[in-house]
């Protein structure tokens, strides 16, 4: 009787192992099929939306900032501040944009 119990309880192990096997293997050709489906003008692309997600609060802290120190000159120099707070917002937003982009491949 106890042979027949270990052989069950061998069967029951084998069969999930089998199905974590499967569902892995399923998961892995499903992820294949959907970055295949990107190609190199996909990353180029998102290369590009990075940079200008950059660069536009990068121009216009530049500008703001030139407009400032042109209307009320002073000590400080807001071209360089806005600039500086312009790079740092644009890597930020960058950053989280590709953070969103990439939850929703996973």
């Amino acid at each position: 009787m106890a042979r027949t119990d270990e052989a069950a309880e061998r069967s029951r192990t084998d069969g999930a192992r089998f199905a974590r096997e499967v569902a892995t293997k399923e998961k892995r050709k499903i992820k294949g099929r959907r970055e295949r489906e990107r190609g190199p003008l996909f990353y180029v692309g998102m290369f590009g939306i990075v940079g200008w997600s950059v660069a536009v609060p990068t121009v216009l802290g530049i500008f703001l900032g030139w407009l400032i120190d042109r209307r009320w000159p002073g000590g400080v120099s807001w071209t360089l501040t806005l600039m500086l707070l312009g790079v740092v917002l644009g890597c930020v937003n960058a950053w989280l944009w590709v953070r969103r982009a990439s939850r929703r491949d996973d």
